[in-house]
């Protein structure tokens, strides 16, 4: 039986809706004052399209290597107690409150050419400014908390016994951990894998700095803005927000699906 709206609901309802409208009304701005041809003329611009393609698949990249650690790391801070672990957690934070600006001077200190790893890398021919490598570097940087914070949490939420349980019927500690937890996980790590995608197609500071060639999304779109104004920057952004939303809902529908054929 559904309530009716109380004066308190009515209240949460319209600072609810003054929240939703401040996300909104930029990005439908920004869509309805496109004009189609602006629209077809970005979708055949070969740069702008080589920019977003480059954004989505560096975020790509840096999703799947902060997996390789970000998961046993997220694992042993729901599951261990250790000495300095608050130190640890405070440590994953910080890309969340560091300008991003300055996040980007950090990591050219370290990966630049005459950086502290950078200047025996240089003589090798790896090199982190200018690249797919360093824009990889930069998103993983300032996005990683979002996979780490969102896997911790899951871990957090399994039941120890039900690892005690594999224990006890022989399994190993790989065998319990890959076979028992990771299955009751495996969304939330996915979750935090989506955010940090998210997170890593937005950046612009840290990219601009480190690695400021070839061009991401952002980067062009802000490049156009300085150099040419708010109408050559509009189609730019316009298409990136729609493609982002276009894979937003995809996904979307396929969790959907997935759990409808879980129930």
């Amino acid at each position: 039986m559904t309530r009716k709206f109380n004066f308190l609901d009515k209240v949460f309802l319209l600072l609810s809706g003054l929240i939703l409208l401040m996300v909104l009304l930029p990005l439908v701005s920004v869509l309805l004052g496109l004009s189609p041809q602006q629209l077809s003329a970005a979708l055949t611009d070969s740069e702008v399209l080589d920019a977003i393609g480059l954004t989505f698949s560096a975020a790509a990249i840096a999703t799947g290597l902060a997996l390789i650690g970000g998961v046993p790391l997220a694992y042993l801070l729901a599951r261990r107690d250790f000495w300095g672990k608050s130190l640890v957690e405070a440590v994953i934070n910080l890309p969340v409150v560091v300008p991003h600006t300055a996040a980007g001077i950090a990591l050219l200190l370290v990966f630049g050419r005459q950086g502290l790893i950078g200047k025996f890398l240089y003589p090798l021919g790896l090199t982190f400014t200018d690249n797919l490598g360093g824009i990889v570097i930069a998103m993983l940087f300032v996005s990683l908390p979002f996979l780490i914070n969102a896997s911790r949490e899951a871990f957090a939420l399994v039941d120890k016994e039900l690892e005690l349980a594999a224990f006890s019927d022989g399994a190993s500690p790989w065998q319990a951990f890959w076979y028992v937890t990771l299955p009751l996980v495996w969304r939330g790590i996915a979750s935090g894998a989506m955010m940090m995608w998210a997170r890593g197609i937005s950046e612009f500071g840290a990219v601009v700095i480190l690695a400021y060639h070839p061009k991401t999304a952002p980067v062009l779109i802000f490049q156009r803005f300085e150099g040419f104004g708010l109408k050559a920057a509009q189609p730019v952004a316009a298409l990136l927000i729609l493609t982002v939303l276009f894979v937003f809902v995809i996904l979307h529908w396929v969790s959907k699906a997935k759990d409808q054929q879980v129930s």
